[in-house]
């Protein structure tokens, strides 16, 4: 916890009241009872929170997984892939950015009280109060999670171990030398949070027309306009009740999940009863959004450039503003498109994609022909992979990955060519041109939570606790969610691949696929291999395709990975400096 001193002391730096700290004091210096009589100083602790939020959606680690490889061979993922994480060296880390969170909410928290947070009246204060509260401990929960899914892990005596719970505020005077308290509780202080968080926020933020729309612990204490001043749209994509569910339901599944428990049906169902309350209010299966294999794609860009006002996509609960850009492009784009093709899928990950009609390609089923493996392909390949023959670019180019094309697309070429015989579409704007002379951007945003993934969350969740059609408390089953996303994906129906799996076992396996297509590419496989304990050291495969139309699968790249490294490591200068206890293996 060095970096919570150093950030403590530079608060100290800034706020403190003792003026012969930096002499003589600067007339611009801020202390911190400035926060009392200046919101917008006082909120800046709490917009700390959201400047750190991690872009683990566009991080690619995929290329640390069997789903991709980089071309880049000083990649940082690939190096953790390659041989290299340590407790030294850890891309994955978030104990620092994390921890100075936190301390920052911990400070907001303490003093929120005491801040005046409107002049133009006491109801109006007290809800700008609660809303800041709100967001302040349903943000110290999420950061909490991001420490449990980055750190927490087995000691050598082989209790399952999170962080340090901070819930006051570190000075130069605290002790340091904390602890780490177990995985569970943990959780638990992370579902305090999230419960105080949902207790002082709306549901969204929206502007209301009448006031019966007024919550009812403020009914008849403010007007229309200065609820709208607190809670109205202005203020979406920042955390609500609605948001915080689905925080809920991140916590609630990796707290289930092989790595960190015994598999008890308890904890499954308090995971899918945590989905199902993001789902219900989302309209129940019937909500999946029906464009949310193209939420991002060259095929729905006018809904994208349509985002305004803060309002989200069907598909979305949660994301990062909007930005005009092409870095993203830039990247990731074939050579002949002027990109950099940084990110290329493996060929273990198009296989993982079934055929058109549901089966898995190693079915005899499916009709897949090993002489023409694109074709007849479940329709999400096409719109997240780019094979040989794609069209892809403003220009509808065609891409030829060829081992023997003397383009710079074929394979290996250059160093901005493809590895495995495939480029990255997905999350690309393929009206975004970089021909020189004729550059342009295009509207991009993150998202931090997908509906895809709660629905996916409950799946998986519903499964282990009641089987493939046991509903629980609820109104649809596993089956059920994932036959709707495969409808939607365009998997034809009756998809009688589904209809054949009986158990809890063959089910698993769908689930645990289906994410993995879903969410490729955003940050997901890494860690979903690590709670579920599965194969992580699967050498990256790629294919060879030459002129006469002969296919060769080849290993491009191996995985080296120990078992103890289903759990990422604690910082080794964190370990040293304090005594905390370090994972085993590390």
């Amino acid at each position: 916890m060095k970096k919570i001193l150093f950030i403590y002391i530079a608060i100290a730096m800034v706020f403190s009241s003792c003026t012969d700290l930096l002499s003589p004091a600067s007339e611009n210096q801020r202390e911190l009872s400035d926060i009392y009589t200046d919101a917008s100083f006082a909120e800046g602790l709490l917009i700390n929170a959201y400047i750190k939020l991690p872009s683990g959606s566009y991080s690619f680690d995929d290329v640390a997984t069997d789903n991709a490889v980089s071309n880049d061979r000083n990649n940082r993922f690939m190096l953790l892939a390659t041989g290299r994480w340590s407790s030294s060296y850890n891309p994955q880390d978030r104990w620092a950015d994390a921890f100075s969170v936190i301390q920052y909410l911990n400070i907001l928290l303490a003093e929120a009280d005491k801040v005046n947070w409107s002049s133009t009246g006491k109801y109006v204060k007290e809800m700008f109060n609660d809303r800041i509260k709100g967001e302040a401990y349903g943000m110290r929960g999420l950061y909490l999670y991001y420490l449990l899914q980055a750190h927490a892990g087995k000691s050598a005596d082989g209790k399952i171990l999170g962080v340090p719970i901070l819930t006051t505020v570190q000075d130069p005077k605290s002790d340091f030398r904390i602890p780490r308290n177990t995985f569970e509780e943990c959780v638990q202080q992370i579902y305090k949070d999230l419960d105080m968080a949902e207790s002082l926020l709306p549901l969204d933020y929206m502007s209301i027309t009448n006031a019966e729309q007024i919550p009812s612990k403020y009914a008849g204490k403010t007007t229309i306009s200065d609820y709208d001043r607190v809670c109205g749209e202005y203020f979406r994509q920042r955390l609500s009740s609605r948001i915080i569910k689905g925080i809920r339901a991140k916590v609630s599944l990796l707290a289930a999940s092989p790595a960190f428990s015994d598999g008890s049906v308890a904890n499954w169902t308090k995971a899918a009863d945590a989905a199902a309350n993001v789902i219900d209010i989302n309209g129940g299966v019937s909500g999946i959004a029906p464009r949310g294999v193209a939420w991002y794609s060259r095929k729905n860009v006018n809904e994208i450039n349509a985002i305004a006002n803060g309002s989200n996509p069907a598909e979305i609960l949660w994301r990062t503003t909007t930005s005009l850009s092409n870095d993203r492009e830039q990247d990731n784009y074939p050579p002949s498109l002027y990109g950099s093709g940084r990110v290329n899928p493996t060929q273990n990950l198009v296989d993982a994609f079934p055929m058109a009609n549901g089966y898995p390609i190693a079915d005899s089923r499916s009709g897949y022909d090993a002489n023409n493996p694109y074709q007849n392909r479940d329709p999400r390949l096409s719109e997240y992979i780019t094979v040989d023959g794609s069209r892809m670019g403003p220009n509808n180019t065609i891409i030829n990955t060829k081992v023997d094309n003397t383009g710079d697309d074929g394979l290996n070429r250059m160093s901005k060519s493809t590895r495995t015989g495939y480029y990255l579409r997905k999350l690309l704007r393929e009206d975004v041109n970089l021909s020189p002379g004729n550059t342009n951007t295009q509207t991009h945003y993150i998202p931090h939570i997908r509906y895809t993934e709660i629905y996916l969350n409950y799946a998986e969740a519903a499964n282990e606790a009641f089987g493939p059609d046991g509903k629980g408390t609820h109104s649809y089953s596993a089956r059920d969610v994932i036959g709707a996303i495969r409808k939607r994906a365009g998997i034809a129906q009756p998809d009688n691949f589904l209809a054949s799996i009986s158990t809890k076992e063959d089910m698993r396996t769908l689930i645990h696929n289906e994410r993995r297509l879903e969410l490729c590419f955003e940050g997901f496989r890494f860690w979903d291999l690590r709670r579920w304990k599965e194969d992580i050291t699967a050498p990256a495969k790629g294919i060879s395709i030459n002129a006469n139309g002969s296919y060769q699968v080849n290993t491009v790249e191996a995985r080296a990975f120990s078992e103890f490294m289903y759990y990422g490591p604690l910082p080794y200068t964190e370990v040293l400096k304090w005594g905390l206890t370090q994972n085993t293996g590390w």
